[in-house]
């Protein structure tokens, strides 16, 4: 039957082509690098633009800089000249002689003038560049800021500047001066001052270089910014400015530099237009990659198709894929083989020695891959090692190995595939289990057999055996009758042969209480007291202990708990628990007085008596405590694995639990350690008390 033919494709909506993901997110990229180049474009511009723009402000800041160090310069010079004119006799002609020159020599002074102690004038000459200065107003009625600063000079012995003030001229004109005091004393008294009145306009355009002033406009303002005096060839175009403090004798006037210069241009040098011409190159060669990067992307997806399909195949295996180069350095895992040993791909890939190696075989492992990329063939039908997981854990493994061989047919290493045996031989194990329990279900009945025929065999022998002691009994004379020399050996006769009747009858019992455990019947519970049933094996176990030296110690409760149990079987557990421990310390290391066998018996709480079997042999291997009650499983030579589990058996037929415990009777090195068995039975209940009687 032929497969249903797939439905017909949907047609785009508004006959547009279907845009698949990856074409879109191409678009996306080659959408944000095309913005990202006009953003480098309009980012170069603006850091070149930015660039002038800084470098012009840097240089009108230096400007003022230096600006202000000139006018702080020049009025220095004045105040040194001044200073030398105070040496003259104030009012006499040499005295305006010497002042004439001064005042062709600084323009900006406009008049110097002497005064008394008492602020008298006593000479004055005024610059001929600035004849009528006082003509508006007289110079007396202007005198208050210059008294002040000789009061200053005066109080500091140290030149000193008046505050600005606007002096009037003619024609509605003036400007703005400062008058600078120096105090004059003789022979260590005030003797007046020398007064000299500068212009502030004259003192820019004389202190200033020409080359300042045509390409900047120079301003003395005050604090809050009004303008005092003005220089410069044009207005600055309020772009550029800068300001600095002329601070000198008391004189602190901000000096304000414009630039003519206005805002930068976008291309302002030769270098903005190289990365504008650099910008559109860049475009141009954009424009050209793109177009070969969409050949090469179709390559490439026809190429993702190709590996994506290889890696979904690789990575549905079950099966760990390996490859190795020449050196034996791993080049590629798949994802079975990492979870396969818990360790990632680029751990792998970086280790120098594979961390999946036990340490214990590294040695062996590195022989045989050295073996390996030396050339030798490995078999076809594979071979079987054991790696180690993260954890620590070894599982067996099978390797096929193949030569690895590129497009061009060179050996370029090994690639190998890899199975865990691990889950294989987990259910080889657990049929051998499921065997071998079989295999001992298979004896257990055997031995119900056994024990069934032998119950029913050694009865009547075991019945003959006690009526043969009986009559032996009977047939031995009385004391009375004896002569007195044969009386000891009748005695020692008579007690043997009722010990031989007591274990014949004791043996017939354990035969049946056999019989009826292997026949799985209710049995008959009894109460009894522990020192009933102790006593009861004693014997034996004392037979038993003499032969290698041993003690043998009885710790009872008092009151001697009762216990409810079948009497037989209770002293086959004692007596064969006791006999172990007896066993344990055959070993010639442990010395005769250590030799100590305990019983004891508590009284748990009112339902369970504890009964423990105490030895001082060497102790249980850990081993070996595991399988200790499985059975078939023992340790001697001759012996058949089933007392311990006979034990636990009769014990939990009863309620109670049987376990064991390993003790260290010292902390030296080589000491004994023994073995505590411990069993419950329950506790028989107290019989009633007879009431008063009425």
């Amino acid at each position: 039957m032929a497969p249903p033919a797939p439905p017909p494709p949907t047609p785009p909506l508004s006959g547009a082509p279907p845009t698949s993901p990856r074409r879109g997110r191409r678009l996306l990229l080659w959408s944000a690098l095309v913005a990202l180049l006009v953003a480098v474009q309009v980012a170069l511009l603006w850091l070149t633009w930015q660039l002038e723009h800084v470098r012009v402000q840097e240089s009108t800041e230096d400007a003022a800089a230096v600006a202000a160090a000139d006018v702080r310069q020049r009025l220095t010079e004045q105040m040194q000249a001044l200073q030398q004119l105070l040496w003259a006799a104030p009012g006499s002609p040499g005295w305006s002689q010497a002042a004439t020159p001064l005042l062709q020599q600084y323009r900006e002074l406009m008049r110097i003038e002497v005064r008394d102690a008492d602020f008298r004038l006593r000479g004055a000459v005024t610059s001929p560049s600035h004849p009528g200065q006082f003509g508006t107003i007289p110079r007396q009625q202007m005198s208050l800021d210059a008294q002040t600063a000789c009061a200053t000079a005066l109080r500091y012995s140290a030149p000193a500047f008046s505050r600005s003030y606007f002096v009037p001229t003619t024609g509605g004109l003036g400007q703005e001066v400062v008058d600078l005091c120096l105090p004059s004393r003789l022979e260590g008294r005030h003797d007046g001052a020398m007064i000299g009145t500068i212009a502030l306009r004259d003192l820019l355009e004389q202190a200033l270089p020409p080359a300042t002033l045509r390409e900047y406009e120079v301003l003395l303002v005050e604090a809050d910014g009004t303008r005092l005096a003005r220089a410069g060839a044009r207005r600055g175009a309020g772009v550029y400015r800068a300001e600095r403090l002329v601070d000198l004798a008391g004189l602190l006037l901000p000096l304000r530099l414009e630039s003519t210069a206005r805002q930068a241009r976008w291309i302002p040098n030769l270098s903005a237009a190289l990365v504008i011409a650099l910008g559109v190159a860049l475009a141009g060669v954009v424009t050209l990659l793109g177009y070969d990067v969409r050949r090469r992307s179709a390559a490439e997806q026809r190429l993702a198709e190709a590996l994506a399909v290889r890696k979904a195949m690789e990575d549905s295996l079950v099966t760990g894929l390996r490859a190795r180069d020449l050196d034996g350095r791993i080049t590629h895992v798949n994802a079975a083989f990492c979870r396969m040993v818990g360790f990632s791909a680029e751990e792998l890939r970086a280790a120098d020695t594979p961390p999946y190696w036990p340490p214990e075989m590294a040695g062996e492992y590195g022989r045989r891959q050295a073996e390996r990329m030396a050339g030798a063939s490995p078999p076809r039908e594979g071979h079987e090692t054991v790696f180690m997981r993260r954890g620590g854990e070894r599982f067996p493994v099978l390797i096929f190995e193949a030569p690895l061989v590129d497009g061009r047919g060179r050996h370029q290493g090994w690639m190998s595939s890899v199975l865990d045996l691990g889950p294989q031989r987990r259910i080889e194990e657990l049929s051998r289990q499921q065997q071998e329990k079989l295999q001992a279900a298979a004896r257990l009945a055997t031995m119900g057999e056994m024990a069934t025929l032998l119950s029913h065999e050694l009865n009547q022998p075991l019945a003959a055996i006690a009526s043969y002691a009986s009559g032996s009994l009977n047939l031995l004379p009385a004391d009375a009758t004896d002569p007195p020399a044969d009386r000891p050996t009748q005695q020692m006769l008579r007690q043997a042969m009722e010990r031989i009747a007591e274990q014949a009858e004791r043996a017939g019992r354990v035969i049946r209480s056999v019989h009826q455990f292997v026949r799985r019947r209710d049995r008959l519970r009894e109460p009894v007291r522990a020192d009933a049933l102790i006593e009861a094996v004693l014997p034996l176990i004392r037979l038993a202990a003499r032969r290698i030296h041993c003690r043998v110690e009885i710790d009872l409760a008092q009151p001697v708990p009762r216990v409810s149990c079948d009497r037989t079987m209770v002293e086959q557990v004692l007596l064969n628990l006791a006999r172990n421990g007896i066993q344990a310390m055959e070993d010639e290391r442990i010395a005769p007085a250590e030799r100590v066998l305990a019983l004891q018996v508590r009284a748990l709480d009112g339902r369970w008596i504890e009964w423990r079997v105490i030895d001082r042999g060497l102790g249980i291997p850990a081993e070996v405590g595991g399988q200790l009650f499985t059975p078939f499983f023992t340790t001697k030579p001759e012996g058949m694995g089933m007392g311990l589990a006979m034990c636990r058996t009769v014990i939990e037929q009863h309620g109670g639990s049987l376990d064991f415990t390993s003790l260290a009777w010292s902390d030296a090195p080589g000491a004994a350690h023994g073995t505590q068995f411990r069993f419950t039975l329950p506790a028989a209940a107290l019989p009633a008390r007879p009431g008063p009687a009425g």
